[in-house]
């Protein structure tokens, strides 16, 4: 993406944020995770906490479980039933309210699954090809062949967000791609094959990138944070656990604590960490230690994220003890992600001329 265009991104996000503050009815938004381990601090403050934010604001809130995405890229799916279980667990404790959201796992909804004949055919095998996401993943390969499924992932995500309407999606700027990919496809069915019968507008809405604000948060040992790296503080883990994990964080050994990401990234990132967590800014929270050493930072750190997550794991321990009541959730969820993506296939139908009874 060139720079014009990431302005004009980062330009619409503005102005969609005001609106928001303003009457957040008109927006539905969809988001959402793949279910490959357990979520952790990174999906907090880089995108949980900003979903929570947007739903208490009024946005109409649709989250994705995108458990076909998994075999995208791996032989099989682990013990995947636990991870979805845990991911909606996870996202109830941290403040999504059921009432108010619609929380499913796409395998569950076959018209939206259906979406992607028709879409396949208004997209081209070099798009596919140039799109960041496929090129990365097919480089992380190291050589073996790409799947149809992964080929066509762009496109997937793209059926995920327009099944159901969804006209905002937060996204960083690296997945600004993807998003463009779905409001390509949008158009492009409007303009082959029309609307459904009598429909004064377009099937699709063209969906808009909310541009997270949220910054980078670095693993424990200065690298990206990753659970195979085992460097990240998840969701569920006890504050004992996690007192543990930050007692082996990467720090320097110089003794006066300040916040400078560039020179001093794994010291700054505990730092972040624990602003973060309290809502200082980073500089006042380094001012505050002072030549306290790596070691008082490390405690600090360590009382900010228990402190933060202590409600959230009192709630999460609750829903571990009554899963009878996230799969009613899921339930529900399902119930109403097939209501929904039946109707959008019903209009897709009637503008194709599909409708034969």
């Amino acid at each position: 993406m060139d720079a014009a265009s990431l302005r004009h991104a980062e330009q619409v996000s503005d102005d969609l944020k005001q609106k928001i503050t303003e009457d957040a009815s008109p927006f539905r938004m969809l988001t959402g995770d793949r279910p490959t381990g357990n979520l952790h601090l990174g999906h907090y403050f880089g995108s949980l906490r900003n979903r929570v934010e947007l739903q208490n604001a009024g946005v109409e809130s649709w989250l994705i479980v995108a458990d076909y995405q998994v075999i995208t890229d791996r032989d099989a799916v682990g013990e995947i039933r636990d991870r979805v279980y845990g991911l909606v667990t996870d996202y109830i404790a941290v403040g999504i309210d059921p009432e108010n959201a619609v929380i499913f796992p796409h395998s569950q909804i076959p018209a939206l699954n259906e979406l992607v004949l028709p879409f396949l055919s208004i997209v081209t095998d070099s798009e596919l090809r140039r799109n960041p996401t496929v090129k990365a993943e097919l480089d992380a390969t190291g050589g073996r062949p790409m799947s149809g499924l992964l080929l066509t992932y762009p496109v997937h995500q793209a059926a995920d967000i327009l099944f159901c309407k969804a006209n905002i999606v937060p996204v960083g700027k690296d997945q600004l791609p993807h998003l463009e990919q779905a409001r390509v496809i949008a158009q492009r069915f409007d303009k082959r094959y029309g609307r459904a019968k009598g429909a004064k507008h377009p099937i699709f809405p063209r969906p808009q990138a909310l541009l997270s604000e949220a910054p980078s948060v670095l693993g424990l040992d200065g690298q990206k944070m990753s659970k195979s790296r085992g460097n990240t503080i998840e969701l569920g883990m006890t504050a004992d656990e996690t007192a543990k994990r930050l007692k082996k964080a990467v720090t320097d050994s110089e003794r006066m604590i300040t916040y400078d990401p560039v020179n001093r990234p794994e010291v700054s990132n505990l730092v972040q960490l624990t602003a973060l967590a309290t809502g200082k800014d980073p500089v006042e929270v380094a001012d505050e230690i002072g030549n306290g050493g790596g070691g008082t930072l490390k405690n600090v750190t360590t009382e900010a994220i228990n402190e933060m997550l202590a409600p959230i794991r009192a709630r999460r321990t609750e829903l571990e003890n009554n899963q009878d009541y996230v799969r009613d959730v899921l339930k529900a969820g399902i119930e109403k992600a097939n209501a929904q993506a039946e109707e959008t296939l019903r209009e897709v139908h009637e503008a194709l001329q599909m409708v034969y009874l």
